[in-house]
Formats: C-alpha cells, structure tokens, sequence
C-alpha cells in the first residue's frame, strides 16, 4: 500500500469545468458537497484506503524561525494564502493508478446548481524514504 495526498486548492489550479467559486454557492449546494466528501470518505474507510481527510480555512499567517531566544517571526495573512490549499485527503492505496481514479471520482463533488465541479486535484505521493543525493 502507498499513501497519497489528496490536494484541494482555493484558486490556483486550472479553472475547473463549473468554475464558481464556493463563496457565490447556495447553503443546499455547500451541503450537497459537503455531503459528497463525506460520502466518499466513507465509502474509502468501508474498503481500508481512507487515512484522514480535513478542509481548511483560507486565513493563515507564514511564521519562520528568528533565532535563538526570539520569537518567531509572523506576517500575513497574505490574499495569496486562500489560493493554496481549501483542503486535502490522505488515502492508502495500491498503487499511483488507484489514487488517480479515486482523485477523478473526488473531483466530480457537486457544486453550482448541482452539477460537478470538475475540478483538479493535486495528487502527491509520500515519500517512502528520503531522497537520495547523488555526486
């Protein structure tokens, strides 16, 4: 088994197929999503490939190491930050062709009246070991 990471992006990504962003969405359509992911996740825990799955927020502030004995440093939000990550799946599947067609089936969640999004999700493998450095 090999785990993969799911991305969901804000803005970012190429446009998907029904290309309305979530703040224009009606609540029935927000829940009818919503209700998809969590459709789907159980679907995934019901045959062992679900890890963990979690949205997140589009406000977030960059924070880096300043020294020994100070603070770190902060600063943001950016605007920026809300096209990164709306949010992510971890799944432990077969292979790099299950995660793709898990992918495929996550990006047809409804949106906009209804209909699917479409939308393109980021496909990441976990690395198994640290890469190596070659001379």
């Amino acid at each position: 088994m090999a785990k993969y990471l799911l991305l969901k992006h804000y803005r970012g990504a190429p446009a998907p197929v029904n290309d309305v962003c979530m703040d224009q969405w009606t609540p029935e359509e927000i829940s009818a999503h919503m209700q998809y992911m969590r459709d789907f996740a159980a679907r995934l825990e019901g045959t062992g490939e679900f890890v963990d799955a979690q949205a997140l927020a589009p406000e977030g502030t960059w924070v880096r190491y300043d020294g020994e004995g100070r603070p770190p440093v902060t600063d943001g939000p950016f605007a920026e930050t809300k096209d990164l990550i709306a949010g992510w799946m971890v799944i432990d599947v077969d292979g790099y062709e299950r995660a793709v067609e898990l992918a495929g089936e996550l990006s047809a969640a409804p949106g906009a009246g209804g209909k699917p999004i479409h939308e393109w999700l980021e496909v990441r493998p976990f690395l198994a070991a640290p890469p190596t450095i070659t001379e």
